[in-house]
């Protein structure tokens, strides 16, 4: 699989191995996730890009083999616009590799965490994010590393990427698209953004890249505990007030094709819960 990929439809997919796997490995982890009848897995790279040849490999067969959806988060260190000029180079450098990882074993899109305003003005920052995602695509495009880059919708006033943010910057790139946090931009809004016409109003900004942003997705869902300042923590989807029935409705309603990926804390459950109430809506 990879970035021109022509999806037949939403699939749901973890965020890392399922709860089920406990102390087993990825062969058992996309196991449970066939078994289940799950789509996918999004390779959590939480702390470094480490993967072993016989992890690769598994996740290359699964891929290739049986359909799974790969998808990846680089590590969660990362903020282009930090004041040390070394931080930026190893954020830039983080992307870089789970960009050639997530590739090499067939994924289609890897995702981050892109920036901290840091007291900034915000178009100030816009600009210091966009001159690094370029030499990320100039290293990418060297290296023949056809993926999409994403950076996420985040979840506090802090960070950089609110939706508008990350929809001009995937209009001047043509492997750069969002990756929306239905969660963060909820959170961050402080419990806006949570109902189908407002979930449409996100879609419909997406769709204004082009509908390839639309039939090419990739985000995330969960339960979310917020307060005035954004994120707190995630929740289980039935614990939280997020509106996933009418988030699902918009999402069928615009056709989107691509990968939702489960951050809930019960994941693989939560990711199944969201993947039958949408195959049952008409």
């Amino acid at each position: 699989m990879r970035k021109d990929f022509k999806f037949e439809r939403l699939n749901f997919v973890t965020a890392g191995m399922p709860l089920r796997t406990g102390k087993g490995s990825y062969k058992e982890a996309f196991n449970i996730i066939r078994e289940m009848n799950l789509d996918g897995m999004e390779l959590e790279f939480v702390h470094g890009v480490r993967m072993s040849p016989e992890n690769k490999a598994v996740a290359e067969n699964n891929a290739n083999e049986h359909g799974m959806i790969i998808t990846a988060h680089a590590p969660f260190y990362i903020n282009l616009n930090s004041k040390e000029e070394e931080k930026i180079e190893a954020s830039v450098q983080r992307i870089i590799e789970t960009a050639a990882t997530a590739f090499s074993v067939g994924g289609y899109s890897i995702t981050f965490h892109a920036a901290f305003y840091m007291g900034k003005d915000k178009e100030i920052v816009y600009n210091q994010v966009k001159s690094q995602i370029e030499k990320i695509n100039d290293t990418l495009h060297r290296d023949n590393i056809d993926i999409w880059i994403r950076p996420e919708t985040t979840g506090k006033s802090t960070q950089w990427g609110d939706i508008d943010e990350i929809v001009r910057l995937s209009k001047e790139f043509d492997n750069v698209l969002p990756c929306i946090d239905f969660s963060h931009i909820h959170a961050r809004t402080t419990g806006e953004y949570n109902t189908y016409d407002e979930f449409c109003e996100i879609l419909e900004k997406l769709g204004t890249i082009g509908n390839y942003a639309i039939e090419n997705f990739h985000g995330h869902l969960a339960g979310i505990d917020y307060g005035a300042k954004g994120e707190k923590k995630h929740l289980n989807l039935e614990n939280s007030d997020m509106n996933y029935k009418d988030l699902l409705r918009a999402m069928k309603s615009f056709g989107v094709k691509g990968s939702l990926v489960c951050e809930s804390p019960n994941i693989e459950d939560d990711a199944l819960l969201l993947k039958q109430y949408y195959m049952n809506l008409s």
